[in-house]
């Protein structure tokens, strides 16, 4: 009964008609109200996504036939945000590649700010959204901010104005206050209408469906602001050397399902070797996913789905048995050289076909798809050698930096974390067959 009510809910909460119907509800109160579509924006100073998407603000606000109301807020709490260490390392890593790829800045050798530094930038933004001067200023005291230019965030507060340490303290509780109620928990996200947007990673996504409600001042085939960004699968370069692809995923990320078809198909474009770093689901690692992430992981999936070209929607949870009894077919699968086959299978199975992995007609079907019969199955559930496996994949993972599905590197280079760095990945790829990698 669990699986058949997960089955329903999931797709109900993921189809296309429950979206168009949320989005004509909200674009309905908003004509009866006789209001503009506002967008909302959250930042958080001390947050690197945050510093390159407000460097976005002003073109975006300048395009589109909009209101942009921008809100300071405060890091998420530690249950949205595991490992909050290794995820302020990673953003600073990632920040200044994500930032030249959107033709944006920050800085290579940009440090964690300290609190003092952070507290009196949120002064100075808090007094620049009263003074509707916010897109403009934002991304100038990032700049500062990062690079520990405490002198010209003086010059800032003098010439433009900060708000007290009281007022602003108000402001900030404000603007948590209204993420949450309106069911967030990150900083960078944009809001509109009863959907989040992460940064300029899903601004394409907003750009998309501003353009066609008719808010889209530039001409038609105007490319967006932010555009989408996969892998391009270019010519592969003349090169003897096979790259070798350390690719971590997991039974529960919907993010690894979409990943996973995806990155067979550039390992085997770039005739690279594709290592397959099973882990555990993060809650099965002790790892907190509070109720609101779970809710924007399978939204933003769905429709970062739907670029891909790939289903998902319905779903059946397989954290617990489902996934311990998936990693251990897939342990034997991998010896007998059909693990890409029954991993991508089983991720199609939970989050796409509704196939429960716990119970044994689900993962006997998976499993005979994938070529394995069922005396493998058998023999590899009553086989515990994968949990040392699974737990040395986590400790490689926590050695590359990073702690969440879907990770992959190549050839040691620094790892990315997420469906949305193929292009990165593609380019390391690159960069390794042309001998570039030192």
């Amino acid at each position: 009964m669990k699986a058949i009510l997960s089955r329903a809910g999931s797709t109900l909460l993921t189809s296309r008609a429950l979206r168009n119907t949320r989005r004509a509800i909200h674009a309905a109160r908003r004509r009866l109200k006789g209001g503009v579509p506002t967008v909302y924006y959250f930042h958080q100073a001390d947050d690197p996504y945050s510093h390159v998407a407000a460097q976005a603000l002003s073109a975006f606000a300048a395009r589109y036939r909009i209101a942009v109301v921008p809100w300071v807020v405060s890091p998420p709490e530690d249950s949205a945000a595991p490992e909050r260490e290794m995820l302020r390392a990673y953003a600073l890593r990632d920040a200044p590649r994500l930032a030249a790829e959107y033709g944006y800045a920050f800085p290579a050798d940009a440090r964690q700010p300290d609190a003092e530094l952070v507290a009196f930038a949120n002064g100075i933004l808090v007094a620049a959204k009263v003074q509707r001067s916010f897109a403009a200023l934002a991304p100038l005291v990032g700049r500062a901010l990062w690079t520990g230019d405490a002198a010209a965030l003086r010059e800032f507060a003098v010439r433009y104005a900060t708000a007290k340490p009281d007022a602003a303290a108000r402001e900030l509780a404000e603007g948590d206050a209204l993420r949450k109620r309106l069911g967030h928990y990150l900083g960078a996200m944009f809001y509109f209408e009863g959907e989040w947007y992460w940064g300029v990673d899903r601004l394409n996504h907003l750009e998309e469906r501003l353009a066609a409600m008719g808010l889209d001042h530039a001409p038609k085939g105007t490319a967006p602001i932010a555009p989408y960004r996969d892998m391009k699968l270019a010519p592969r370069p003349a090169s003897g050397r096979r790259p070798v692809i350390d690719y971590w995923f997991s039974f529960r990320s919907p993010y690894s399902w979409i990943s996973f078809p995806r990155m067979v198909k550039l390992a085997r474009h770039y005739d690279a070797e594709l290592r397959l770093r099973f882990i555990l689901p993060m809650v099965m690692r002790g790892l907190p996913v509070p109720s609101v992430k779970r809710l924007y992981i399978m939204l933003d999936t769905k429709r970062e789905a739907e670029r891909a070209g790939l289903p998902f929607g319905t779903v059946v949870d397989p954290v617990g048995a489902g996934a311990a009894r998936a990693l251990a077919v897939l342990h034997h699968a991998v010896k007998l050289g059909k693990g890409e086959a029954f991993a991508e299978l089983g991720l199609r199975a939970a989050f796409a076909d509704g196939i429960e992995l716990a119970s044994d007609a689900g993962l006997l079907d998976v499993a005979r798809r994938a070529g394995i019969d069922g005396t493998v199955v058998k023999a590899a559930l009553a086989d515990e050698s994968w949990r040392p496996v699974a737990e040395a994949n986590r400790e490689a993972l926590f050695a590359a930096g990073l702690w969440g599905a879907p990770t992959f590197r190549v050839d040691g280079l620094p790892a990315h974390w997420g469906q949305d760095r193929f292009w990165a990945l593609e380019q390391d790829i690159i960069r390794v067959l042309d001998g570039r990698n030192s």
